[in-house]
């Protein structure tokens, strides 16, 4: 089988215009498939370089193959399923500044370079004050790694229109690009880098917020050698994604300009504020996952898309996004049934095996955080109970007192429903769980019906099934 070279391909070279740091799965499918999407589509002609963000990483296998991978992009779009291969090609070199700073350095001299993206996981927008490297040794933190690449912009560009850059953080944090903006200002201030150059981050470094969408299973380990001989190549970095892709950001003009995946077609939103889609996102996505989670294996269902596709689970899920999550949403200008019905054709994506059991993890506090605002605001707005939602908590309880389910959340939620075994009273079980303000930021049984109606759902459930239970909702 041929190996995967840019001499095995007839591929020209593209100037670096992007520095990515971050060689994991979710870049390589979501910003480089844009990024090789636009050169297609348009004169973007951008190469990008990648930057290894962590000392034990894959930009050496990355480099092996020149920079390339097969990207494959499998689902459904309306009724049409989706199954394609793709020969990413855009990344034009990976660096690993661990063993050679010096490369990664020069990356920031460049009058190219237009823009930085990340994906460094939800722990890398980190100052911390003990990252004081000296001379030309690299900072640990990645924060600090950039703001030394930003002095070497600074050095070799200075104040002017050549040097300006923007930078385009992926991490799954709130406000991202903000907190990111706050590190690189402390790092300025901590190692005395002066005021011309802390001026010139303030007024030519353009930082954006944003929300991405897109989940990426990553290496397909068990259908691989399928694979090779499908795409012909020997690819050891092929990367699998869903083909539904959402990208809100709060950018600038700047941004805009360097980044015009929403002139070509894409699922890309300039925004003036993330808010609203973070909020659908999380009720309507992460919210469903979490509500359904409960209900379907204690119906002994084992994936999303089995629940879906069960006719009184799936009835369930599809009421409880349209008729109770969705009622809570509100995006001016647009209709949150939309992006409902896209997440329900996610959750039958046959090429994805998304175990409920997998989702489980931390289920308290996922249902305080996904479901619970829109049981309070569903409440609030409908004067009464959301009762899908309702008794999806019910049925999260019970699923916590199963024996038959081997749940993964911190050991202290364990061992309070271990102990809440031996109480032998519906009521003073319920009234515990719903009472306990560490689990759920707030007394619940002071919402008036709250703990009357999870009582009844539990009882239900437990002398009849889950799936009786749904019939009387």
């Amino acid at each position: 089988m041929k190996q995967l070279t840019r001499s095995t391909l007839d591929l020209e070279s593209l100037p670096v215009k992007i520095l990515q740091f971050g060689e994991g799965n979710f870049l390589r499918a979501f910003v480089d498939w844009f990024i090789d999407n636009l050169n297609e589509k348009s004169d973007y002609n951008a190469g990008v370089a990648v930057v290894q963000p962590i000392e034990n990483g894959m930009v050496n296998v990355l480099s092996s193959q020149d920079g390339l991978y097969h990207h494959m992009i499998q689902g459904i779009e309306g009724e049409e399923l989706v199954d394609e291969a793709r020969l990413i090609s855009c990344v034009q070199s990976a660096i690993n500044p661990f063993e050679d700073a010096g490369s990664y350095f020069q990356l920031g001299e460049s009058e190219n370079l237009k823009l930085i993206f990340s994906n460094t996981t939800e722990a890398g927008i980190v100052f911390e004050e003990n990252d004081t490297p000296g001379g030309d040794s690299l900072a640990s933190t990645f924060p600090g790694k950039l703001v030394q690449l930003l002095k070497k912009r600074f050095e070799a560009l200075g104040d002017t229109p050549e040097s300006e850059i923007g930078i385009i953080p992926c991490e799954l944090v709130e406000s991202n690009g903000d907190k990111l903006q706050k590190c690189i200002e402390q790092y300025v201030a901590l190692w005395k880098l002066g005021d011309d150059f802390k001026r010139w981050v303030e007024t030519r470094i353009h930082f954006a917020n944003t929300l991405v969408d897109r989940i990426v299973p990553g290496y397909p380990k068990d259908e691989i050698e399928k694979i090779k001989v499908r795409i012909g190549y020997d690819d050891k970095l092929v990367v699998k994604s869903e083909s539904f892709h959402l990208f809100v950001i709060e950018g600038d003009e700047f941004i805009q300009d360097h980044f015009p995946a929403h002139k070509h077609g894409f699922n890309v939103k300039y925004v003036e504020s993330i808010t609203p889609y973070r909020t659908q996102k999380v009720r309507i996505l992460n919210g469903a996952h979490t509500s359904m989670v409960p209900v379907g294996l204690l119906s002994e269902i084992e994936t999303v898309r089995e629940s879906v596709e069960d006719e009184k689970v799936g009835d369930f899920v599809r009421k409880a996004i349209y008729d109770e999550i969705v009622q809570t949403i509100n995006i001016p200008g647009e209709d949150p049934k939309v992006f409902a019905e896209q997440v329900l054709s996610r959750f039958k994506n046959p090429f994805i095996h998304h175990e409920l059991i997998s989702i489980s993890l931390n289920s308290v506090s996922k249902w305080k955080v996904r479901v619970l605002p829109t049981v309070l605001d569903y409440i609030d707005q409908q004067g009464k109970l959301p009762k899908r939602l309702v008794f999806s908590l019910a049925c999260l309880i019970k699923l916590y007192l199963s024996d038959k389910f081997e749940l993964k959340d911190d050991e202290d939620i364990l061992s309070f429903f271990r102990e809440l075994k031996t109480v032998s009273e519906t009521e003073e079980m319920i009234t515990s769980v719903l009472s306990n303000s560490d689990f759920w930021g707030r007394d619940l049984t002071k919402e008036p019906e709250l703990k009357d109606q999870v009582i009844s759902f539990y009882k239900q459930i437990s002398s009849n099934s889950v799936k009786e239970t749904l019939d009387t909702i």
